[in-house]
């Protein structure tokens, strides 16, 4: 399935209806489904994997501990939709604060939150208001106080500059329409020293945008993807030093769950710090989002 040529606006709307629809089917117990996850799901054609129950969780929930999902509200794992387990890999410590990218029904800002303790803080970013409900929903469930979730787009993150420890993301940054903003603007809100934990889908570097958009359909929402070369660069190029984009499991054919890690540098006079944003190429999404 090829995608057609769709401006930003249009893209992100039709991924906020996406996930407001999945939102729509966990709160009604229906369960749900999301990107990065197996074909026939039969939620959207395509576009995810085998409806989510308590007892077997969908695709995303299945990459959590147990001793995690346990600790968790059903509906918290129903709306795991992602392709990996960031907070496995951000390393987070007492006392930090952790800013989730397209949070969701909270699965990560919950962890990280228990991970970060009560002096620490977690908050959760997205765009869809059924999710946020879900999210909060969550939340006041399991009892965290140290959660916040903001309404917002990851490509304007409604935080002010330098505030966050880590920023940590779970199969988001691929429905972007604008990564050179999603990348800065990391950037801006992580401290001197601050890292990026973040899980995502990604291409293999022979892989073309034609490529991409015609497996958009079939893997889940994956037109977007950047290849793992054009994740490093657009990284290095909003400034972050020692970035890493490591594949963990294949998704479909040239495509793989990976883990991506960087660090801001912790002089803020040093010339990454104050690096300008350069352009990536631009990568159509799949109408199926």
């Amino acid at each position: 399935m090829t995608t057609s040529q769709t401006d930003p606006d249009t893209l992100r709307e039709q991924v906020r209806a996406r996930y407001a629809a999945a939102a729509t089917k966990i709160t009604s117990g229906q369960g749900g489904c999301g990107c990065g996850q197996p074909a026939d799901c039969g939620c959207d054609s395509g576009c995810c994997g085998a409806a989510a129950t308590a007892e077997k969780p969908g695709f995303g929930a299945e990459l959590y501990a147990t001793l995690d999902r346990d600790e968790l509200p059903d509906t918290a794992l129903l709306a795991s939709l992602g392709c990996g387990n960031p907070t496995a890999v951000a390393e987070l410590h007492e006392g930090e604060t952790v800013l989730d990218l397209g949070s969701g029904g909270g699965i990560d800002v919950l962890l990280s939150a228990r991970r970060v303790g009560p002096t620490g803080r977690a908050y959760g970013l997205d765009m869809t208001e059924e999710m946020l409900a879900l999210a909060r929903r969550n939340a006041a469930e399991a009892g965290a106080g140290n959660v916040e979730f903001l309404k917002g787009q990851i490509e304007a993150i409604p935080l002010p500059a330098e505030t966050v420890d880590v920023v940590i993301s779970n199969c988001v940054v691929n429905l972007s329409a604008d990564k050179p903003a999603v990348f800065a603007e990391t950037y801006r809100v992580l401290r001197p020293g601050g890292r990026i934990g973040i899980t995502d889908l990604v291409a293999e570097d022979d892989l073309t945008p034609e490529d991409r958009a015609e497996r958009g359909a079939w893997v889940g929402c994956i037109a977007g993807a950047l290849t793992k070369t054009e994740y490093e660069a657009g990284l290095a190029a909003a400034g972050f030093e020692r970035a890493s984009v490591a594949f963990t499991h294949p998704v479909g054919d040239g495509l793989h769950s990976a883990i991506i890690k960087a660090t801001r540098p912790a002089n803020p006079t040093s010339t990454a710090a104050t690096a300008t944003r350069r352009e990536l190429p631009v990568v159509q999404q799949s109408g199926c989002c």
